[in-house]
């Protein structure tokens, strides 16, 4: 097909770039990136006008409103995506880092050093700040990369793109580094993913039956930035107070994002203290409250919540809430409809809250603080790719270090194996 082969030759071209870029210091990615950041302030106008045809286009096709909240280009996000291109120029070059370092007794002298995966595929819907925080943090650790950003917000994605893309070639990185693809069929994603003679890695953010159905097929290694259907559990030794602001935080502070709040585990000896206040305040944010049968008879009037409740990842003003026994049904609630993303505990019991924190299997465990905290910005790493909620070489967060492989690289003196 025709559309494929853009794919192709966008990633062969990121591939022939790769090459060239490995070899370029760190001075010049990092004089690239101010570069790209003053170019991205200057044509703030030129990304709004784009954008503002992409929202229009989203009005009439009925996107939800999470998802219109992500597409939206103020000014202010704007000029935060040059900010954090500039940060990502603050943060520490991994590239050539000597991760070990010994010596043979034959002389030979091995090191372990970090050097660029290569060709990073991104797919991601929604959020066009994401192509430049992306193309920012590939470029910085050495790497060309392949975007392919959703369909809603292409008109977007093609300015951002172009212009960062030529500030860089302008301030000495290659032709070809990044490499947008304007194709919006679905198939275009499946041929990007088993690219595997171009792409090295392919980092899939978005819905989670697209991330199956890609992952299931491709060929090239996928790192997944899967729903993030995030809890947090309230003990039955919490400061009430404490936990009212920890949970309203966790929901309403952003909703539509992966790492809010979607369901509320209360223990049934505070739930007559917390919930009452918690979901009035919530509700006059404009929450909708959906509850279990103890929830229900404890603040009546909210609505009944389902089975399916339990597994949905809202992105919206809804939370389900459900009283627990105890600390075991929690936990054995999270491993049943959690996604592995992040899940807090609110509880003065520390004992209590060390059995939490070992046994949930989530990428990000919180003690008495909200989840929203989970981003590569809140832990200190600069701006993030996205966050890996699978268990590989990167989980949680993905910074720079998580886009390096490695290399051996090998001294001798004339030896020869015997």
């Amino acid at each position: 097909m025709n559309f494929l082969r853009e794919v192709v030759d966008v990633a062969r071209y990121a591939k022939e770039a790769s090459r060239k870029l490995a070899n370029i210091g760190g001075d010049v990615r990092n004089r690239a990136l101010m570069s790209m950041a003053d170019a991205v302030e200057k044509n703030i106008s030129r990304i709004k006008d784009k954008n503002k045809i992409d929202m229009k286009i989203a009005g009439r096709t009925g996107l939800s409103k999470a998802l219109i909240d992500r597409l939206e280009l103020s000014e202010k996000r704007i000029k935060s995506m040059a900010c954090g291109l500039r940060d990502i120029t603050k943060l520490p070059d991994p590239i050539g880092e000597v991760i070990e370092e010994h010596t043979r007794p034959n002389g030979l002298i091995i090191k372990k050093t970090r050097v660029p995966m290569g060709v990073i595929g991104i797919v991601y819907e929604s959020r066009p700040n994401v192509t430049g925080d992306s193309a920012g943090l590939c470029l910085k650790s050495g790497n060309a990369v392949v975007l392919r950003g959703g369909s809603e917000a292409l008109n977007s994605n093609m300015a951002i793109a172009s212009i960062i893309k030529k500030a860089a070639c302008k301030a000495g990185i290659p032709e070809g580094w990044l490499g947008l693809i304007s194709v919006t069929d679905r198939e275009a994603v499946t041929g990007m993913s088993r690219l595997d003679q171009f792409i090295d890695m392919i980092i899939l953010r978005g819905g989670e039956k697209m991330i199956k159905n890609i992952a299931k097929n491709a060929t090239v290694p996928v790192m997944k930035h899967g729903k993030g259907l995030c809890h947090t559990y309230v003990d039955a030794s919490a400061d009430a107070e404490k936990a009212a602001r920890i949970c309203f935080n966790a929901k309403v502070q952003r909703p539509g994002v992966c790492n809010a709040m979607e369901t509320l585990l209360v223990h049934k000896d505070i739930a007559g203290k917390l919930l009452p206040g918690l979901i009035k305040k919530l509700q006059d944010a404009g929450v909708e409250v959906r509850g279990d049968d103890g929830t229900m008879a404890i603040v009546p009037g909210i609505k009944q919540a389902v089975e399916e409740d339990w597994s949905t990842e809202y992105l919206g003003l809804i939370l389900s809430v459900k009283i627990v026994d105890g600390l075991e049904e929690a936990v054995n609630h999270i491993a049943s409809y959690g996604s592995g993303h992040s899940d807090a505990i609110v509880s003065e019991d520390r004992d209590k809250a060390e059995e939490f924190l070992g046994m949930v299997d989530s990428a990000a465990v919180y003690w008495n603080a909200s989840t929203r905290f989970t981003d590569g910005g809140q832990f200190g790493m600069g701006a993030e790719i996205g966050i890996s909620t699978q268990k590989s070489h990167a989980r949680g967060p993905m910074g720079l270090r998580d886009l390096t492989s490695v290399k051996y690289v090998i001294y001798g003196d004339g030896q020869i194996r015997e």
